[in-house]
């Protein structure tokens, strides 16, 4: 059964969660701020209760990603990132930290560095699962296979405009977890009352739906307070922009990362 370990860790992750605790996973663009720190930050989101990472491959056409990502991505970019870099971070994280990763990205560059290579590369370095947001569930034969061989897991997106029968098919054709989009639109931190409204409209139709996966909701979250609202119906929640505006924020200043940190312990336990 060695060969399912890779693909399991998400799986692990869900099955051990307490009833009363919720599942945190945030999103970092891979080379952003720098191509040193990746790894750096990665292992001290987890220390600080970061329960899974969404490890996001830069792309120079983002579509649903907001400007806050859209910037973290085009610096990366500009620093150099590329494919084969983020699957060493991959490597070098799996030294120290068996914390369940998931690659975030679009589809162009996994065709152009060749599907088969970059799932068998994904799997070598230690990888758990993708999350393709411009790959529709409709069209995911080009993948699916070398994904499944390769024991990745495959999440799909569902949204407040996602229709019933399209929430039950994108459940049947998920593994990991169903990453719901609490708010129509590209990512971003919200103000006010706006993810809480758009829950609340939409998310009695995921668990009505979403029967087979965990649910974990993301875009929009940028407090302690968000989280616990927000997913008190799910598994977990999600924060993306969030995290990269509180890098950008305090990056290069001295002891930027122990702010970051700090920032992280809070949107997981609060400030009390």
């Amino acid at each position: 059964m060695s060969d399912l370990k890779t693909a399991s860790r998400i799986e692990v992750l869900f099955d051990k969660r307490k009833d009363e605790s919720r599942i945190m996973s945030l999103f970092l663009t891979a080379g952003y701020p720098d191509l040193d720190s990746t790894v750096d930050l990665i292992l001290g989101l987890e220390a600080n209760g970061t329960d899974l990472i969404e490890l996001g491959m830069p792309f120079s056409d983002p579509l649903a990603d907001g400007p806050t990502i859209q910037f973290s991505s085009t610096k990366a970019i500009e620093n150099g990132i590329t494919m084969q870099r983020i699957f060493e971070m991959v490597r070098q994280v799996r030294k120290q930290s068996d914390i369940p990763i998931i690659l975030m990205g679009y589809l162009n560059p996994i065709l152009r560095f060749g599907v088969e290579k970059f799932c068998e590369e994904a799997k070598s370095a230690g990888v758990d699962g993708l999350i393709i947001p411009d790959l529709p569930p409709e069209e995911s034969a080009i993948l699916e296979e070398h994904v499944r061989g390769n024991n990745l897991a495959l999440i799909y997106l569902v949204a407040p405009n996602t229709s019933d029968e399209r929430m039950q098919l994108i459940d049947a054709k998920s593994q990991g977890f169903v990453y719901c989009v609490s708010v129509t639109g590209v990512t971003g931190a919200r103000e006010g009352d706006e993810v809480s409204r758009s829950v609340r409209r939409f998310i009695d139709r995921v668990e009505n739906n979403i029967t087979k996966n965990p649910i974990m909701i993301g875009f929009g979250i940028k407090s302690h307070q968000d989280a616990r609202e927000i997913a008190a119906q799910a598994d977990g929640f999600i924060v993306g922009s969030a995290l990269i505006n509180t890098i950008r924020k305090h990056y290069p200043e001295e002891g930027w990362k122990e702010k970051v940190f700090a920032f992280v312990k809070g949107l997981k336990y609060g400030t009390d």
